[in-house]
């Protein structure tokens, strides 16, 4: 037995548990299978970022205009969809992000397959707007460096303050960033 089928097994019978204390007929040929489908959700999917060998092979490249100390990159309308480690319910919206290069710039798809890699975990918003920015610093060995997402929370949306079209804006400035302006005004 693999780690992932254990994880998969733990998952489903708890599942099990919360549906059948819930009420919920097993029996039903619409639920019976709901335990492990949502235990391979969770693992091979929803959560697959919490498996470091996951994380995505960050290509970069030689930059062509190394002299432009004022080019900036920014890549917007990135998709984030995780979820809250509160209320495990999503939350989805946008991510931008900007960087000065220094001498690697990095491949276009790597920035969206980053984001999407540290979203595929239990998460709050404010936590992954710095672990974007601190995995772009990483990889592209440079402090400038920002990091915008826009995300509506389910938690927000779906129960306690029940306010649908709500969005929560979380903000990384870094280096040059800090005292420049800001690439997302």
């Amino acid at each position: 037995m693999t780690l992932t089928t254990s994880k998969i097994d733990l998952i489903a019978d708890a599942f099990r548990t919360i549906m059948e204390t819930l009420g919920l007929d097993l029996t039903d040929p619409s639920l019976k299978d709901t335990p492990e489908r949502v235990a391979k959700m969770y693992v091979e999917e929803l959560f697959i970022g919490l498996d470091s060998e996951a994380f995505p092979v960050m290509r970069t490249f030689e930059n062509p205009y190394p002299s432009s100390e004022d080019g900036i990159i920014q890549i917007d309308e990135i998709s984030v969809k995780s979820v809250c480690e509160h209320h495990f319910l999503p939350f989805v919206g946008k991510a931008r992000i900007a960087y000065i290069p220094s001498d690697r710039i990095l491949g276009l798809s790597k920035a969206h397959r980053l984001v999407h890699y540290f979203c595929k975990r239990p998460q709050l918003q404010e936590r992954l707007t710095v672990q974007i920015a601190d995995a772009l610093c990483h990889i592209l060995q440079t402090e400038d460096v920002a990091v915008l997402i826009e995300a509506e929370h389910f938690c927000v949306t779906m129960r306690g303050a029940s306010d649908s079209g709500s969005t929560t804006r979380t903000r990384i400035l870094r280096g040059k960033f800090l005292k420049a302006r800001d690439p997302f005004q």
